[in-house]
């Protein structure tokens, strides 16, 4: 392991010679060279025609891509569409380019011309006539890029990740087609796709605590979005009625497997629906982008599987405490002192500021959530833990407001939308008696969003969904920071 870092060091000094060697004899990052066609598209235009077919075809091809191995004459090169082989014929190319290829290395981007073949094995090939270094690789790429080990060094240097690991190329290529078909989901729906700022003066839509910046020119705090929420209730109050927005949001928390400071989720409001559609219109988007994208409405995730074919299991918060934990009866999630009580014989602190809905979520937190393997949405929860959501029509202290879970991890939340000022504007001021209570993540009191409710509000409902989740779901991906490009790290020592 010693030898490692002095190796490597040694290889980047030779590679940085012939790099100078380049420069003196001419350009050494040139631009001239176009090619004409991808590796992938290649292959499926010859890769069915046989060795004698493609001779008589006579076809050629311009390839460019990064040297990835050399085996003999032949030169795998990759491409962002795959890979296809270089044939070096020293017999038929000018001695100084035979050279000049001798001394190319693996990881340099190269370029080549010449007929298409297919060797023996049945590959396809481009036997060179012609061929230009255009970038040259000064790191080595590792032989080897997998085992925890080196898990953080593939956060880190995600290019090379990338370069050596097709199966990272293919989880984000993934996530790419998810996003592109939530969009054209919504789109088709009708719904408008807009814009929303994501510095705020006021952090809304969301309890969480946000990050801080500071705006020279105004002289004032503000604050990066931890959702879009408010703001996209506002254009429903400007009768845009069918919104969405594919979102980036910042929240100031721990880093984990199912966190990361900045995220992505898009968020959709619709006008005279309640919160059941959105729940119906979740289940046709999940069993959609199942079917439209793994070809099956069944997906194997962390060894387990989950049908999308099924209708998705519904049940309140309370159903599923007491499904749980037959222990606590449902008299006792009725009652604070009991609730409390089986809340700290399951190691929970019951601050004195907590009310009954509040213990129930801390319940159902701590033995419910994990548990929710099978696609299921989980309905009702308290109006002391909804501050945006609308009260139930016959329970006023649960609102009808929904999580959906999947493999037991949260993956969705909607509800259908509060839209009486005067109730919006005391669950504000609780909101503010938490904040200086010592809560961080209580909300702060938007005047100006309520100014926006008495202006009337259709009756709505709308819902947030966590796209990177989504991905981790759909590409069997443990962490989150395997679906995002570049996580969030800790300082390199």
């Amino acid at each position: 392991m010693t030898d490692q870092p002095h190796d490597e060091n040694k290889l980047i000094a030779q590679r940085r010679a012939k790099l100078a060697a380049i420069r003196e004899n001419g350009i050494a990052y040139p631009n001239h060279f176009r090619r004409d066609v991808l590796a992938a598209e290649l292959q499926d235009r010859l890769g069915d025609k046989t060795k004698e077919e493609l001779e008589g075809l006579s076809q050629r091809a311009c390839v460019a891509g990064r040297i990835m191995a050399r085996r003999g004459p032949f030169i795998v090169i990759q491409d962002m569409s795959g890979r296809i082989q270089l044939y070096v014929d020293k017999k038929n190319l000018p001695e100084a380019l035979t050279v000049q290829i001798k001394g190319w290395d693996i990881g340099d981007i190269v370029g080549g011309e010449g007929p298409v073949h297919k060797s023996g094995k049945g590959d396809l090939y481009v036997n060179l006539d012609d061929a230009h270094l255009l970038a040259k690789s000064l790191r080595p790429l590792p032989e080897k890029w997998h085992g925890l080990a080196d898990q953080e060094q593939r956060y880190r240097q995600r290019y090379v990740d990338l370069i050596v690991n097709q199966e990272v190329r293919q989880t984000f290529i993934m996530r790419s087609r998810i996003i592109d078909y939530i969009r054209r989901y919504f789109v088709d729906q009708g719904f408008l796709e807009v814009e929303t700022p994501m510095m705020q003066v006021i952090p809304g839509g969301a309890t969480a605590r946000p990050f801080v910046t500071h705006h020279n020119a105004l002289d004032m705090a503000l604050y990066l979005r931890i959702a879009p929420e408010l703001y996209l209730k506002r254009l429903v109050v400007g009768g845009f009625e069918k919104v969405f927005e594919i979102n980036r949001n910042f929240r100031n928390e721990g880093l984990s497997t199912r966190h990361n400071p900045e995220f992505t989720m898009v968020e959709f409001y619709e006008a005279f629906v309640d919160y059941r559609h959105c729940m119906d219109r979740t289940e046709e988007m999940m069993r959609g982008i199942a079917r439209d994208l793994l070809g099956s409405e069944a997906l194997e995730y962390q060894g387990e599987t989950y049908d999308f074919g099924n209708r998705f299991a519904r049940m309140t918060v309370k159903e599923s405490i007491l499904q749980f934990n037959p222990e606590i009866s449902d008299s006792d999630l009725d009652d604070l002192d009991r609730a409390s009580a089986h809340a700290r014989r399951l190691g929970i602190d019951v601050k004195t500021s907590y009310g009954l809905g509040k213990v129930q979520i801390e319940i159902f937190e701590k033995t419910v959530e994990h548990r929710l393997k099978d696609p299921t949405f989980i309905t009702a929860y308290p109006t002391e833990v909804s501050p945006l959501a609308r009260r139930n029509d016959t329970d006023p202290s649960v609102t009808d407001r929904f999580e959906f879970f999947v493999g037991g991890r949260e993956i969705a939340n909607g509800f259908s939308e509060l839209n009486d000022p005067e109730d919006q504007a005391e669950r504000f001021r609780r909101q503010v008696e938490e904040k200086e209570a010592g809560d961080d993540e209580a909300m702060h009191f938007d005047a100006d969003y309520l100014r926006a409710l008495e202006h009337g509000m259709p009756p709505t409902a709308g819902e947030g969904i966590g796209i990177d989740r989504l991905v981790m779901l759909f590409t069997n991906a443990a962490s989150i920071r395997d679906v995002l490009l570049f996580p969030h790290m800790r300082p390199e020592d």
